[in-house]
């Protein structure tokens, strides 16, 4: 399916990559959002699940692999033309993940990435929803502690 002027609503996955007190980002190197920084991710493939979509796009934009920790949130983004039709309609299910080692690199749609501090994002203008899930995604991950795996 095209992803401008689609028939129904895009499944999307935004993966928000946290180490520390930073979190992933990702300069997007193509529309929508040309240009803007956002979390990695990207539409869901048919027989995938969320969490394999999840992955897969992160180490597709980032060379990262990550584990998946659970869901943050379910957002609607609907970007409408002038005539007020929709043009871009994605439900984006927002997982949260962490990524133990390595250091990001920009591939495929990715022009850029970075890591990024949480008490820095004002600057980098994210969309409001993307700031409130990091938030939140953070708050979760707070929650959750260290993990008997790791003692």
């Amino acid at each position: 399916m095209k992803r401008d002027y689609p028939t129904r609503p895009i499944v999307g996955v935004g993966v928000v990559v946290l180490r520390g007190d930073r979190v992933l980002l990702v300069r997007r190197g193509t529309p929508p959002g040309l240009g803007e920084w956002s979390l990695p991710g990207g539409a869901q493939q048919l027989g995938e699940t969320v969490y394999e979509a999840a992955r897969r796009e992160v180490l597709e934009e980032t060379g990262l692999e990550v584990e998946v920790l659970g869901m943050v949130d379910v957002v609607d983004s609907i970007q409408r033309d002038a005539a007020g039709r929709p043009q871009y309609h994605y439900t984006l299910v927002d997982i949260f993940a962490e990524s133990l080692e390595g250091e990001p690199e920009a591939r495929d749609d990715a022009a850029e990435v970075a890591w990024a501090a949480l008490d820095a994002l004002a600057p980098l203008k994210l969309w409001s929803e993307t700031e409130r899930v990091i938030r939140l995604a953070h708050e979760m991950w707070s929650l959750i502690g260290e993990k008997p795996s790791r003692q």
